[in-house]
């Protein structure tokens, strides 16, 4: 049986991926650090989902704290490492910007550096579609330059592919980064605008509707990122010649979205019918760090691995508002 860690266990994306690899009969070792950016109880609810599970352990630590993680990683041996912790969210990163340089820049240095020296075969890690940033060419393709983010969290992102191809092209450490566009689901975070949306249409309050709606999103059910996360790392990068470079090192970098991006007003349109009341909508203008509009070129992916996100937003989000309503007794 084989050994993956998953970072992030308790967080949205890391929760399902554990699930889904216990379910598929690998050795899971959760961790993550509990932090209050937002409910820990959500955290510790997703986290009751799998704790019970004879193949999972549960390592309640932080990938900020270079001693904890060298131990982690000489004691466990892992085989493979699937690095989902992070500081999320692009608006909180004006607020905060040392909790992304610590987390999402020197946390990932730790976890490179104990892929480095416990041999790990595969680390697959979750870069971000906001390291498109003010790209304007649609859709967007892995092949694009990403040298103009506008967040924080998009340049953390974007250095950590370029510190994942540093590490192996010196020390040959196959990597994977996948760039996830617009999660949502079951179990999803509360500062997203599904949960958000849903939220204040239960209980009769006003959506905030970011430049004047006008925005679209590539909206991506959790499902299919689970099954892209799987299937990614389940296929090992050998060296690769890139043209006009001497690289090559054992790296790749995927999208993984819907491929089919959604007006926020059409998403708003579906959402109001899946919980059966209208919202009341308040009109802002762009908020600074978002972009207008993602999309997502997923053909690297599909040739990679065989696999397409494809799950219609009225059937994830049927889905969504329903766990909504049974988790939260509405």
């Amino acid at each position: 049986m084989s050994k993956v860690l998953v970072t992030g266990a308790a967080g949205f994306i890391g929760s399902h991926v554990a699930a889904r690899l216990l379910a598929d009969g690998v050795e899971v070792v959760g961790l993550d650090n509990l932090n209050d950016y937002y409910s820990v109880a959500l955290k510790r609810a997703r986290l009751g989902r799998i704790a019970t599970h004879p193949s999972f352990r549960f390592a309640e630590t932080d990938i900020t704290n270079r001693d904890e993680m060298a131990r982690l990683f000489q004691a466990e041996r892992f085989d493979k490492v699937v690095h989902l912790a992070a500081q999320a969210g692009v608006r909180y990163s004006l607020q905060n910007p040392s909790a992304y340089t610590d987390t999402n820049i020197t946390g990932f240095l730790h976890i490179l550096e104990g892929c480095r020296h416990s041999n790990v075969g595969h680390l697959v890690y979750a870069s971000s579609s906001s390291v498109y940033g003010s790209n304007t060419e649609l859709p967007f393709r892995t092949s694009d330059s990403v040298d103009h983010p506008i967040s924080l969290y998009a340049a953390t992102k974007k250095a950590n592919e370029l510190m994942a191809h540093t590490y192996s092209h010196l020390f040959g450490i196959p990597s994977s980064g996948l760039r996830f566009f617009t999660v949502y689901g079951p179990w999803g975070r509360p500062d997203m605008s599904v949960f958000l949306f849903t939220k204040a249409i239960l209980n009769g309050e006003n959506i905030d509707v970011f430049n004047d709606g006008r925005m679209q999103r590539d909206f991506t059910y959790i499902d299919d990122i689970v099954e892209g996360v799987v299937r990614v790392l389940a296929v090992i990068p050998g060296p690769r010649e890139v043209a006009g470079s001497s690289s090559r090192a054992p790296y790749r970098v995927y999208n993984i979205g819907n491929n089919r991006p959604v007006e926020l007003m059409r998403m708003i349109e579906v959402l109001e019918s899946a919980i059966g009341r209208p919202a009341t909508k308040r009109m802002l203008p762009m908020q600074p760090g978002d972009v207008p509009a993602t999309y997502a070129d997923v053909d690297d992916l599909q040739q990679a691995v065989g696999f397409r996100p494809d799950t219609p937003l009225e059937v994830g989000l049927g889905r969504f508002v329903e766990w909504y309503r049974q988790y939260h007794g509405v």
